[in-house]
């Protein structure tokens, strides 16, 4: 008789990611995703609810606005089996440190899941390590979200490209705005497309904010190629890129004044 499959609940602050996981996982007939949600706090109240006491397996999103992974986890009443998922490789270290069964770096392969849901396989029936059991767990959680929040990584200075198995390197300082289109990324560099396998809201979190602004919830753009700033009746602001195309993009109304706090206008 087959084991009953792992129930498994997702925890990301970007739809795209969650819908991507969810597609990745749909190859695995021993698991069943028993939900998902793209709110924190939404998914604190389910996880505590009787409903979220059976889940198996909870794969997170470290880095969230309003409530990183960390806070969300010293928040629930029982802590189910975590596996973190996060665009930053400092953070591995803060997961294995956590002795959790695994994390899973993004973009998120299907071998680097594969590697995660074998491992976990070996457990059945799942059991809650010692580390999750410990009295001192709020405290510990609450610190390890306190120094996230504290913490200042090194941001990158180029990102990678994929198209099919070859993967190039794009230096940031030639990228002048990344777009979200039909569902997929595309770095904009010299005038070409280039997708890239992160949403516009990773690339927001891990990229520096001094040097890259989100306009849009579609468009995160370069500061350095900014030339002009354009005023539209009814508060409607539109910039015109440094590119040979002269690139112009609309600001998002709830946008509008981040964006002339940051050019000082």
């Amino acid at each position: 008789m087959e084991p009953a499959a792992l129930k498994v609940y997702l925890v990301d602050d970007e739809a795209l990611a969650v819908e991507r996981l969810r597609r990745l996982l749909a190859d695995f007939s021993a698991v069943e995703v028993t939900g998902s949600s793209i709110d924190p706090a939404t998914a604190v109240r389910f996880l505590n609810s009787e409903a979220g006491r059976s889940i198996d397996v909870l794969i997170l999103d470290i880095q969230m606005p309003e409530m990183n992974g960390f806070e969300l986890l010293s928040k629930l009443e029982r802590q189910p089996f975590v596996i973190f998922a996060t665009a930053y490789d400092q953070h591995a270290l803060r997961a294995f440190e956590a002795n959790t069964i695994d994390y899973l770096l993004k973009p998120i392969e299907p071998r680097q899941l594969q590697r995660a849901l074998r491992k976990l396989a070996t457990l059945r029936p799942v059991s809650i390590p010692e580390w999750q059991q410990n009295a001192d767990l709020p405290a510990m959680l609450h610190e390890l979200a306190m120094s996230l929040q504290r913490g200042h990584s090194e941001y990158p200075q180029r990102i990678a490209s994929r198209v099919g198995e070859r993967i190039s390197f794009l230096p940031l300082d030639e990228i002048s705005h990344f777009i979200a289109q039909d569902k997929l990324t595309f770095a904009i560099a010299n005038g070409k497309k280039h997708c890239v396998d992160q949403t516009v809201s990773e690339l927001e979190r891990r990229l520096d904010p001094a040097r890259f602004l989100r306009i849009h919830r579609s468009a995160l753009v370069s500061i350095d190629w900014i030339l002009e700033v354009n005023s539209w009746f009814a508060g409607r602001v539109m910039l015109t890129l440094k590119d040979a195309h002269h690139t112009q993009i609309t600001v998002a109304r709830d946008r509008v004044r981040n964006l002339k706090d940051r050019l000082g206008i």
